[in-house]
């Protein structure tokens, strides 16, 4: 088996470089997944989207060790597994992040990476509902809209309200021009069906003689010749097979296998791999470190009019549901119902937004279960730029073992600091007399929750991971010791390898992460063919104030 580009793992980047490199038809191409099939009515219909989260066929079902400073709780690390990895089990919250964030990822040795460099990536691979423009993309693979533009449900408007009453600016697209502020919350969900990177990217070019798709193909390892990577072992319907590449491996696997598909090949940090037996290739001590995640709340309330999701549980509604879906692709089914949202800052001198907003005319958890007998809603919400950082490593030499994965989780002083201001301005938020005529009495966190000493204390009882694992294998300059991959997303020490996934963010950005990894995507792969990269200038509202005043208005 011998091919130009083999690609490991079909997810969000993953499929991007697929459907990119084999559009060069003298280019031969090999996708490995170790999951199935993504064609399920669960996976299509967006309201359905905890079920694939919470289905072990889809869910690589990862978790962490206990974490020292969140009670030591084990916290779910829920990662795709199937075509389309995490894009085919995640929320479909649509965020590109702050430009600052890619500005950031520049300042920290990422040559080529600010915003002016992702930019045109960002708009290249979308469909924007309301059309092309200076930061938006009109003839992309993904499309990209806001569900019911939050017409079945009076809340979402309400909460909006109640942020520029707390003296909030409102963004008419936080994707464009201005990111901070209250507004509509965008999905890549188009036409009703969820815009998951193997639908949109791979779907439409499987008939190419030059790619191969295997599912239910499990990398072992890379192989090399000297320090360049020959290509990789992989298992398949039990059998253990060899594919070789002309060019390049690319690692797509993501921020917790990617690192594990290094360490099992012999980069890494060196004492780490000879204490499990594996000769080392790379001494790269980076391998694995860094990790970063967002941790969130879920903020509920009671509802005194009947107006939430919550009167949409029982089975005849759900029934109906589904039927307007499956027959006219419509209605709540077609939805993620995070359709008003927001991103603030969390205190005077930040520059840009460090917490985000997901508002949901419902209470209850990811699975679905609901919170409470009656109406309710919440707002999930958390600091989108922690200072504390974890790792996932290897336990083993057997690839079949799932990695240590410990996050650190409020490690940081800063991060419990940030907490005890999220939670106070969420309240404030949510009391204003916007939501009167609607909120009930508050359910979680609850009103004696005011002291740090309590918020600490629920804070590290209650909160849980949003789903972005990212930054273990970061990207750097090549002088860098703890940098993994360099701007060009080669894996520094060795030839013929690359990393192309949400694990070479340097520092997490301040949104949701399936966006920017399917730009990292996008822009990898011009750099694979040699293209000439693109940039363009743009600019990007920056509050006037932000040195001095926390909030646009503030009395």
């Amino acid at each position: 088996m011998q091919y130009d580009y083999i690609v490991v793992g079909a997810g969000s980047a993953g499929c991007i470089l697929a459907n990119r490199l084999s559009a060069q038809k003298d280019t031969t191409v090999l996708l490995l997944e170790a999951g199935g099939s993504d064609r399920n009515i669960m996976i299509s219909m967006p309201t359905a989207l905890s079920y694939p989260m919470n289905t072990k066929r889809y869910n690589w079902g990862y978790y962490s060790e206990p974490e020292p400073f969140m009670d030591n709780r084990r916290i779910h690390t829920a990662r795709g597994k199937g075509l389309g990895g995490s894009s085919s089990i995640n929320g479909m919250a649509y965020v590109r992040g702050h430009a600052r964030d890619f500005d950031e990822w520049q300042s920290h040795g990422a040559d080529g990476w600010s915003y002016q460099d992702c930019l045109p990536y960002f708009k290249r691979l979308e469909t924007w509902v309301r059309g092309e423009g200076d930061y938006r993309g009109g003839d992309g693979e993904v499309g990209v809209g806001c569900g019911n533009d939050m017409a079945l449900n009076p809340l979402y408007q309400a909460f909006i309200d109640a942020g520029v009453e707390a003296g909030y600016g409102q963004t008419d697209d936080y994707n464009g021009y201005r990111q901070e502020g209250f507004g509509q919350m965008q999905m890549n969900v188009a036409g009703g069906y969820r815009q998951s990177a193997s639908r949109v990217f791979l779907r439409p070019i499987k008939g190419r003689g030059n790619l191969t798709v295997l599912k239910r193909a499990v990398v072992k390892k890379l192989n090399f010749d000297g320090q360049r990577v020959s290509g990789l072992s992989f298992e398949r319907a039990g059998k253990s097979q060899t594919a070789i590449a002309n060019k390049e491996v690319i690692l797509a696997a993501g921020a917790i296998g990617s690192p594990q598909l290094l360490e099992l090949s012999g980069i890494g940090q060196a004492e780490r791999l000879r204490d499990l037996g594996i000769p080392v290739v790379a001494d790269r001590p980076g391998v694995g470190e860094n990790l970063q995640d967002h941790l969130e709340v879920f903020f509920q309330y009671q509802c005194k009019q009947p107006v939430s999701l919550n009167r949409k549980l029982g089975l005849i509604s759900k029934g109906l549901i589904g039927a307007r879906w499956f027959f006219f692709k419509s209605g709540l089914g077609s939805s993620n119902h995070f359709e008003s949202c927001a991103f603030i800052r969390s205190d005077a001198g930040k520059e840009w937004p460090d917490i985000q907003y997901h508002f949901l005319p419902a209470a209850m958890s990811y699975d679905g279960n609901v919170a409470f007998d009656g109406d309710g809603y919440q707002v999930h919400v958390g600091p989108n730029k922690p200072k504390s950082r974890g790792f996932v490593h290897i336990k083993s030499s057997d690839y079949r073992d799932h990695p240590r994965i410990q996050y650190n989780y409020l490690e940081h002083q800063d991060d419990i600091q940030d907490w005890r201001k999220t939670i106070r301005l969420t309240r404030e938020i949510l009391t204003q007399s916007s939501l009167d005529q609607y909120r009930g009495n508050e359910i979680q966190p609850g009103v004696k929750i005011e002291e740090d000493s309590a918020i600490d204390e629920w804070v590290r009882a209650n909160a849980e991971t949003a789903y972005h694992p990212s930054c273990s294998c970061r990207m750097g300059a090549v002088d860098d010791r703890f940098a993994v991959v360099d701007p060009e997303c080669k894996v520094i020490g060795v030839d013929g390898l690359r990393v192309v996934d949400s694990s070479i963010f340097p520092t997490i950005t301040n949104g949701n992460l399936n966006s920017p990894s399917m730009m990292v995507g996008e822009k990898a792969a011009d750099l694979i063919l040699g293209n000439m990269p693109l940039k363009q200038e743009a600019d990007v509202w920056i509050a006037p104030n932000w040195q001095s005043q926390q909030r646009e208005h503030q009395a």
